[in-house]
């Protein structure tokens, strides 16, 4: 019998599909056997199981706390960690921040937290409560970050060791989203290009006003049809905005897709419309699908991209995403080429084994991980 599988913990404020979520599942995947996960979702949600291969030792557990409880349910964080003995602790941004907590005391697990981005309560600024408590908390952690946004965050504002930040550009399976179109889905009903978006539709993502810039820009009689790929709390809002601007005949909201590669391949060009965002794993998965981006000024949206597509990245209202959107829609040939610089981009920055070398490497640290 050989010796027992590496145990991760991951904590995930939920593990409903988004970029943090489709990662872990990639890594896992990647991985197979080699290590035996736990995932806890402080919602409850586990949709993203949906990504997990089916030979990775993984299981789903409850949250022992609920949202908002008080110092106590400390205790029962220790006491779950002391029952499930991991060798990493994982958890991701402030909506596991109490785990980190719980951590603190000895026997502490090994400690990784992953910082993703804010959610919309700190879309104008991170509150000085979070930021004294992640300077407090995560200074004995090992902080992986996949923004050069946040990589500042975590050195100017929550002051951590130099040491313990870890810079790892999020990568993605290039090879999914290169296919030459043969399996591009049905796109809207209607003429002209397609502007794709594929989000959450949570407040943060602003989905409305990616519907204001296309009323706008159909106003200016320029034609096209509008593809909106996920699912959320607003999507009821939405579609009654979107017929309310007139633009119901040719949008079409095609829900959550476990796999949207086929629906990129069906957009001509790719919107990102959100208040905040650090490194948007859609935007990725447009760069690898040959799609130049429109996107308002968020993150590291404007380095991400290929330069030849940093001038279609601008401010955070519906009159500068059509401005942003208004000659990659009119120019077939300028989509063309800023969609083929920004795939040579990608598979130049984001190829995914990068990344999980560099994910392997902090989970067991001292191991040798072969490249797939």
């Amino acid at each position: 019998m050989g010796p027992p599988a590496f145990r991760v913990l991951s904590v995930f404020p939920t593990f409903a599909t988004g970029g943090a979520q489709v990662r872990f599942a990639a890594l896992a995947n990647r991985f197979g056997s080699r290590w035996q996960h736990v995932v806890i979702a402080m919602d409850g949600r586990h949709d993203a199981m949906e990504r997990i291969a089916p030979d990775v030792p993984i299981r789903c557990e409850p949250s022992p706390i609920g949202k908002g409880e008080g110092p106590m349910a400390l205790l029962r964080l220790r006491g779950a960690l002391r029952r499930l003995a991991p060798d990493v602790l994982i958890t991701s941004n402030w909506g596991s921040i109490e785990w980190a907590v719980a951590n603190l005391l000895p026997p502490r697990v090994r400690h990784i937290h992953m910082e993703d981005g804010f959610g919309p309560d700190e879309a104008a600024g991170q509150k000085p409560r979070r930021v004294l408590a992640r300077r407090l908390i995560l200074r004995r952690s090992e902080v992986i970050l996949p923004s050069r946004k946040l990589l500042q965050a975590a050195r100017e504002l929550w002051r951590l060791p130099e040491r313990r930040l870890h810079y790892s550009p999020t990568g993605l399976d290039l090879c999914r989203f290169d296919t030459g179109g043969a399996d591009a889905v049905q796109g809207p009903p209607g003429e002209g290009p397609v502007i794709g978006t594929v989000a959450k539709l949570r407040a943060e993502k602003n989905i409305g006003r990616l519907l204001e810039a296309v009323a706008l820009l159909r106003a200016e009689g320029i034609t096209a049809r509008l593809l909106i790929v996920g699912d959320g709390p607003e999507q009821e809002g939405l579609e009654a905005q979107a017929r309310a601007l007139g633009l119901s005949d040719s949008t079409l909201f095609a829900g959550h897709q476990p796999d949207p590669a086929a629906f990129y391949r069906a957009m001509d060009v790719f919107a990102l419309s959100s208040d905040t965002e650090q490194m948007p794993f859609s935007v990725l998965e447009a760069m690898a699908s040959r799609l130049p981006v429109a996107s308002t000024d968020v993150g590291d949206v404007r380095t991400m991209v290929a330069a030849e597509n940093a001038g279609f990245v601008e401010g955070r209202d519906a009159r500068s995403l059509a401005a942003c959107l208004r000659p990659l829609l009119t120019d077939p040939a300028l989509r063309r080429a800023v969609g083929a610089a920004n795939r040579a981009k990608a598979e130049r920055d984001y190829d995914q084994e990068a990344m999980f070398q560099a994910y392997a490497r902090l989970i067991e640290p001292g191991e040798t991980v072969a490249p797939a």
